[in-house]
């Protein structure tokens, strides 16, 4: 099954790619998602994507939350998996504090488990 481009504007856009049909009934059509598709893959083109922000940005954003005050990061809320790359087992994995730099050890699979939280490694 194709999957066409969100882009409102998309069949406007008088390119050979999107020209269709027999001659003299020549008709433009929106794009199929190539293989480098822009906007977790919705858009064809940049310009697609920027079509369908300008129109529908204010509303989407209205839709899934609007921020009224600014976001902080805190050293309570600065915490991320990371990791240093060595060669053979020598690459280590660990909680970052970004703001203090403190570090918590964790092994690989604490690391590639996604339910793996900071709460569970102080825990430990």
């Amino acid at each position: 099954m194709n999957k066409y481009c969100q882009g409102p504007n998309c069949h406007t856009y008088m390119t050979t790619d999107r020209k269709r049909g027999p001659k003299g009934a020549k008709y433009f059509q929106t794009r199929t998602i190539g293989r480098y598709g822009y906007g977790d893959n919705n858009f064809c083109t940049l310009m697609c994507h920027n079509d369908w922000w300008a129109k529908h940005g204010e509303r989407a954003v209205d839709h899934f939350g609007r921020l009224h005050e600014p976001i902080r990061l805190i050293p309570e809320n600065a915490w991320v998996k990371d990791y240093e790359w060595g060669s053979g087992d020598s690459t280590e994995h660990y909680f970052l504090n970004k703001l203090t730099n403190e570090r918590i050890p964790l092994t690989l699979a604490q690391f590639d488990d996604n339910t793996y939280t900071i709460e569970r490694a102080r825990q430990t």
